[in-house]
């Protein structure tokens, strides 16, 4: 902390400024304390970001959405004025050192029990982040604070504004790149739009480097633009970690967002331990908070008018400390409480052990592992609750519930992993002619015959927001390749398709072009249709679109300048044919005389000899757009 200057103010709203604590893209930071004593970072605004009538009303919506956050597992709003000349928020100050200092300078990698209880700590954090409208998109070790009470996300949602601004777009704004470089997302470093998910892969970069005190995708050090390369493109360097924590942490490591789990679902995994840091840790943190203390008391004074002039302190122009000149933290007043503290905490640490689990079915050897619990003075191993999928159910599923297996106009696929009771271990997407969904089914039962799925979430909507979640599902086995599936009075019979990452079949994978009518086009060199396939999984934009064409007059006269469209579609399932959702533009290479398509469904056939791609719309009969490999 640094003592305040003549330019900085004596108080913003109701606090008293004690300290500056920094400078940041969005505006100074200063350490101050209400009337009651709390202490709270107040973050100003810079002048420049004040006038911008569109800063303002997005730094209104992120203080807003921050205060429904409520302070769980976060440092809580305690006051803010969107409004004022320099509009500021005032944030509760975590007496806690960054795990970014713990691991990296103090203690080193941490054991894989407290690497679980943060982990737990964490998720439940961004559950609160995400049901308020969030997304961190910056969280790495820097921003993680460890307290006794459990680890604390700091530094969000206001960067969120700034970068949108900086970016000329919206909230999630594609194409804006936002976060750290060794602790972003694939979908961060592509620009793309991000979501929760995003979060998850961050925490799971952050678990890592808690494990091994290593980032996974290596650091700037080794170039920005190598370290987010290998982020998009390469598996984590997850060397030296430990083989109990490797489940959770490749589950949230997940290229694909559909595939990595939720906030909620690693809540409901990982339970709450207590204590949760090893007592060297835990004596670091009292060590860090008498010396808080020790400098909030040699600020103390400041809530007192301010003492002759010539004075100097911590305080700047918000007055001194006392008559001393000696910076804040020099005198030795307030330590003795906060160290009794840390003993008494080392204490009881020393009589507890930290509960933690596996995470179930993403990879653990045998599907399970140990918990530790006190018992007898020791501790005593317990498992999670086994899978209860039966072999046979696992995998993927797909079939057509509207239409048929050649002229589909519905579809869904469900794809099983192993889990207990109540997990959500079914990813199921379901495509009509106007919008595809991606969510996750609750498992309710599983005999050898039938499994149930129950209540579910939904992870992708396009567009956006046009979901529902499923209803109950049951899965009747008829063979090891077909079930029936059922939900109300809907039926069908769903046949088992490849599961994984590279589900495209090869056939499609390229670049095909659709050639000019000359009759019906002309000036045919300006007239461009191609369709690029990609490999990778179900729910992943695997399909481009780049059309371009002369636009027109009304008297269908050709003008000088071309219509240019691109856009990208998800697919839906891979089986007979290739199913995708409707098409989301490119706001790169997007007129506004472009037209957005619906659900389509992908074919390869052979004509004289050579294959062709035709692709049909999902709501009504037609004839496809045909093309050839470019």
């Amino acid at each position: 902390m640094e003592s305040l200057n003549a330019e900085d103010p004596v108080s913003v709203g109701p606090f008293r400024l004690i300290g500056r604590l920094g400078v940041g893209g969005m505006g100074r930071v200063f350490l101050a304390r209400s009337a009651g004593g709390r202490t709270v970072a107040v973050k100003v605004v810079h002048a420049e970001l004040a006038a911008q009538d569109e800063f303002r009303r997005r730094f209104a919506r992120e203080v807003a959405a921050l205060e429904r956050v409520g302070g769980t597992g976060t440092a809580p709003v305690l006051g803010s004025d969107t409004t004022a000349d320099s509009p500021w928020v005032a944030i509760g100050y975590v007496a806690g050192p960054s795990l970014r200092t713990v691991v990296g300078d103090e203690f080193g990698p941490l054991p894989p029990a407290t690497v679980r209880a943060l982990a737990s700590g964490l998720a439940r954090a961004l559950d609160h982040i995400h049901a308020a409208g969030l997304v961190h998109r910056d969280l790495k070790p820097g921003n993680v604070l460890l307290t006794v009470d459990g680890p604390r996300i700091i530094d969000f949602g206001i960067a969120r504004a700034v970068d949108s601004v900086a970016d000329g777009g919206n909230l999630t704004t594609t194409g804006a790149v936002v976060g750290s470089p060794g602790f972003m997302s694939p979908e961060q470093v592509r620009g793309d739009q991000v979501s929760p998910a995003s979060d998850i892969f961050c925490l799971g970069s952050v678990l890592a480097y808690a494990a091994t005190g290593r980032a996974p995708f290596g650091t700037a050090d080794s170039g920005v633009h190598a370290t987010m390369f290998r982020i998009a493109h390469d598996e984590p360097d997850l060397t030296d970690l430990p083989p109990e924590l490797s489940g959770l942490i490749r589950a949230c490591l997940a290229k694909d967002p559909a595939a990595r789990p939720t906030a909620t679902e690693i809540v409901e995994t990982l339970p709450v331990a207590d204590p949760w840091l090893p007592a060297d840790v835990l004596a670091r943190l009292g060590r860090h908070a008498a010396r808080l203390l020790e400098a909030e008391g040699s600020a103390r004074t400041a809530d007192t008018p301010p003492p002759p002039t010539g004075a100097t302190g911590t305080t700047g122009t918000a007055g001194t400390a006392g008559t001393s000149s000696a910076p804040a933290a020099a005198p030795r007043r307030r330590g003795r409480t906060a160290l009794i503290a840390a003993v008494t905490a080392l204490a009881v640490a020393a009589a507890a052990g930290v509960a933690y689990t596996y995470w179930p079915g993403r990879g653990d050897a045998g599907g399970g592992g140990t918990a530790g619990g006190r018992k007898n003075g020791g501790t005593t191993a317990t498992r999670p609750a086994p899978g209860i999928v039966p072999a046979a159910f696992l995998g993927a599923w797909e079939g057509v519930l509207k239409g048929s297996a050649d002229v589909p106009y519905e579809t869904s696929r469900i794809e099983i992993t192993q889990g207990p009771a109540g997990s959500r271990s079914a990813v199921y997407t379901h495509v009509t002619g106007e919008r595809l969904c991606i969510g996750r089914a609750t498992l309710i039962s599983a005999t050898d015959g039938e499994l149930v799925l129950g209540e579910a979430e939904i992870t992708a909507s396009v567009p956006a927001q046009r979901c529902t979640p499923a209803a109950r599902q049951t899965l009747t086995l008829r063979s090891t390749d077909v079930v029936e599936w059922g939900s109300g009075v809907a039926k069908s019979t769903f046949r088992r398709v490849k599961a994984g990452t590279d589900v495209v079949p090869a056939a499609y994978v390229g670049t095909w072009k659709q050639a000019p009518d000359t009759v019906l086009q002309p000036q045919p060199d300006r007239w461009s249709y191609r369709v690029t396939v990609t490999q990778g999984p179900v729910g992943a934009p695997l399909v481009r679109f780049e059309q371009s064409y002369p636009r027109m007059d009304d008297q269908g006269n050709l003008l000088a300048d071309d219509i240019d469209c691109a856009s990208t579609a998800l697919v839906g399932s891979a089986g007979s044919l290739l199913v995708i959702g409707p098409e989301t533009r490119d706001p790169d290479t997007w007129d506004p005389d472009c037209a957005e398509n619906g659900s389509s469904n992908l074919r390869i056939v052979k004509y004289k000899g050579k294959e062709r791609l035709q692709i049909y719309g999902m709501t009504a009969d037609g004839e496809p757009g045909e093309f050839v490999r470019d």
